[in-house]
Parts: structure tokens; C-alpha cells; sequence
């Protein structure tokens, strides 16, 4: 009788952050892709943003990025410390604080803006989050915009095996427990958290592309070097094993995907296939065919 073999996924290489940067006034951020040209080796995410973690001190003035426009894909923010409020153009409002995820789909277009909770603000504390942004195949890039709340609440926690730490599903599945979030195309997002000394075998499928943020602690994965705080691990697409090892208390996001192996075409906050579709796209934008926030 056949029986079917696991193959380890091999490393592409771990990167350091490419460029640091504020976003607005309230989010500190350094860029681990695209800044290092790895748009292929990660498809279908498009960038990842890592915010602080850092102190920001009381105010009355809650910080963060005002009105602007996205089309083209998704925007998912993870929150690890914090408050974070959202209002978009479509109607959808929504305030995230730790533990909890924001997953907002611009798809044919959305103005939104993201700023510092008022209460949060006023107390001062620190910030800790991710966002990632997720691409559309060409057959969705202009659906119609949605917007998922996703509270801590609703992610499904499995303890590990033997003590070893804990794996929180936002995405895909793992061991028979699904995730909350809706994707487009298949992705499976983990929010793993390994002791010191401890190991995690995950199954992710063959030929999705798979990468590994560390937040916090020092891991190697598949035997690798060591990858250490806001680093990322970078797999082939050939496999379907990741085993993840903590050499220190770790937290880590883990990411895998089916590649969408489109034409890329970036200019700002708007990624479509062709020049054409940016140039509509700027154009749609200025005459408020994506629509506009009111004022509270």
C-alpha cells in the first residue's frame, strides 16, 4: 500500500526589517516586505507592516492616519497591545484592542481611516500590532468592499501538545479547528506562542507560499539558524512541513498562502495588474467614486 510522504518546506533565506517609517502620526512601523523584493516567495500577501511595540503618552488628540483610499485587496490588522478605532467609507466602524483582528476588503474601493481608541489615547499606553495586506486575484479585485470584526473571542486557542505553548487560528485551519476570517483564496494565519525549548510540526499545504514573523523570543524553523525579534522566515513553496523551534519564549505569526501568479502593479494605497487599472483607479478616487468619511 502507498503511503504519502511529508517533505520538509526549505528555506529561502530570514530577512530584517527593509525600511522603517510612521504611518500618520500613531503608527510606528518597520516593513519587512515589500521592502526586501520578496513578492513572489510570499504571494498572496503583499506587505507587512510591524508597529512597535512602543509607548505613545496621554493625549486628547488621538493619533493615527486619516481618510485615504485602497483598492485592490485586503487589509488585515493584528493588535497585541493597544486600542485601535476603524471607519470606512462603507459604512463599517469598529474598535480592536489586544488579541483581536481587523480584516477589511477594498476590493473595487474603500476610504477608510485608523486612528488611536479616544480612551486609549487619553490614558497613553503601548501600541503592538501587524498589518498585513493580502492581494486579490483579478476576479475579485472589484468586488464589492466587506469588513470583518474579528474579536479574541471568536479564535479558536489550542494548547499544544506537552505544554509547549499555544496556536491561535485566524485563518485556514489546524487540527480540525477553522478559523473565523473569510479569504478570497486559501491562507492560513497562525498566532503562535512557543515556550522556550519547544517544538510545533505544522502541516501546511503543498505548493503555498509560507513565511514566519517573530514578534518576540528566537526561533529556528525546519533545523534553520536562529531568526530573532522582527525578523521574517521565508519558505519554498516545494513541501509541506514547517517544524518551529523556540530557543526562547516566542511569539510568531505564521503565514501561508496559495500563490496568486498575477502581474503586480503598485502605486500607493492601490494594487491592481496593469498601469491602466492604477491610472482608473487615481481617477475614480478624485471624483469620490469610492466615497468619503463624514465628519463625527
Amino acid at each position: 500500500m502507498a503511503t504519502e510522504t511529508t517533505t520538509m518546506k526549505e528555506l529561502i533565506g530570514i530577512y530584517q526589517p527593509g525600511s522603517q517609517h510612521m504611518v500618520g502620526d500613531g503608527f510606528p512601523v518597520r516593513n519587512l516586505f515589500p521592502s526586501n523584493d520578496l513578492d513572489r516567495e510570499v504571494s498572496p500577501f503583499l506587505m507587512l507592516d510591524y508597529a512597535g511595540p512602543q509607548y505613545f503618552e496621554p493625549t486628547d488628540h488621538p493619533r493615527g492616519v486619516g481618510e485615504h483610499p485602497h483598492r485592490g485587496f485586503e487589509t488585515v490588522t493584528i493588535v497585541y497591545e493597544g486600542v485601535v478605532a476603524h471607519r470606512d467609507s462603507a459604512g463599517n466602524a469598529g474598535v480592536i484592542g489586544p488579541g483581536d483582528v481587523q480584516w477589511m476588503t477594498a476590493a473595487s474601493g474603500i476610504v477608510h481611516e485608523e486612528f488611536h481608541e479616544k480612551e486609549y489615547a487619553r490614558k497613553g499606553g503601548t501600541l503592538h500590532a501587524i498589518q498585513l495586506w493580502v492581494n486579490l486575484p483579478r476576479a475579485s479585485k472589484m468586488s464589492a468592499p466587506g469588513y470583518q470584526t474579528i474579536l479574541n473571542a471568536d479564535i479558536p486557542s489550542i494548547d499544544l501538545d506537552s505544554g509547549a505553548g499555544r496556536l491561535r487560528v485566524i485563518a485556514g485551519s489546524f487540527l480540525g479547528h477553522k478559523g473565523p476570517a473569510h479569504t478570497f483564496t486559501p491562507v492560513e494565519l497562525y498566532d503562535l506562542q512557543l515556550k522556550a525549548g519547544r517544538r510545533v510540526a505544522l502541516a501546511l499545504p503543498e505548493g503555498h507560499n509560507t513565511s514566519i514573523f517573530i514578534l518576540q523570543g528566537r526561533a529556528s524553523v525546519n533545523g534553520s539558524e536562529e531568526a530573532g525579534e522582527a525578523e521574517l522566515i521565508v519558505c519554498k513553496r516545494e513541501g509541506s512541513q514547517v517544524t518551529v523551534e523556540a530557543q526562547e519564549n516566542s511569539r510568531l505569526l505564521v503565514m501561508a498562502g496559495k500563490p496568486i501568479d498575477e502581474p503586480i502593479a503598485r502605486y500607493g494605497p492601490f494594487v491592481m495588474n496593469t498601469k491602466a487599472e492604477l491610472v482608473e483607479a487615481v481617477n475614480d478616487y478624485q471624483a469620490g467614486k469610492m466615497g468619503h468619511l463624514r465628519n463625527q
